[in-house]
């Protein structure tokens, strides 16, 4: 295994801002025993950190929320030494209060999904694995304590429910997930957070806050 970096999931856009801030960056192809990752993985400095990213969608964005390989990414990044993972993603609001915009620092999440592989350990034994907190409370401080300088709206927790897709709610649902007590719906965070888990590394999510999900009538002036 390599020397300890921070592994970082996210879209092209972040994957491209990384890039431009990082040194001695290169793409490494992984393989693993849950087959390809979503692509190569980048992986370099960003300050005094190594930093190994991985765009979840892949090239181009031609991966759907539900054709991910989320075990190959997870060990891919494992492998290349990763003991933390910060993920970000999309997000829909079922809130007033969590504006398109904002950004959501995730502690909770409701996994809805149904076509995804959940596990490591399918076809090795009954093997379980605590979830009642399924991110990290010291790396969600951290990003907290970043956060805190910048010019941006950021709240410090949110429930995350995690639909399959590629649909989006209809609105019975949009309602009924509020009636859950989500705070947000998205397509990505799991089985993505329960793998990390059982690879034993830590994890966050930045969720950034697209729009407002259907519950609420959107203003169709705008």
């Amino acid at each position: 295994m390599a020397d300890e970096l921070v592994g970082v999931i996210g879209g092209t856009g972040l994957g491209d801002a990384l890039a431009a801030a990082m040194t001695g960056s290169e793409f490494r192809e992984v393989e693993t025993p849950f087959g390809a990752p979503s692509g190569p993985v980048l992986v370099g400095a960003l300050g005094a950190r190594r930093i190994a990213f991985l765009s979840r969608h892949g090239p181009g964005h031609t991966l759907s929320p539900s054709e991910v390989p989320y075990a190959a990414n997870i060990f891919a990044l494992k492998k290349l030494g990763a003991r933390a993972v910060i993920a970000s993603g999309a997000v829909g609001s079922l809130r007033d209060e969590i504006a398109p915009g904002d950004l959501v620092i995730v502690d909770q999440l409701i996994d809805k999904t149904f076509k995804r592989t959940p596990t490591f350990f399918g076809g090795y034994g009954a093997v379980h694995c605590e979830m009642a907190d399924p991110t990290c409370g010291r790396l969600r401080q951290a990003l907290l304590r970043t956060a805190d300088p910048l010019d941006i709206r950021i709240h410090p927790q949110g429930t995350y429910v995690c639909m399959e897709g590629p649909q989006f709610s209809t609105r019975a649902e949009s309602r009924m997930h509020r009636a859950w007590g989500g705070d947000l719906i998205g397509m990505t965070a799991m089985p993505e957070a329960k793998l990390a888990r059982e690879a034993q590394m830590c994890y966050a999510l930045v969720a950034l806050v697209s729009d407002y999900d259907c519950w609420r009538p959107h203003d169709a002036s705008k």
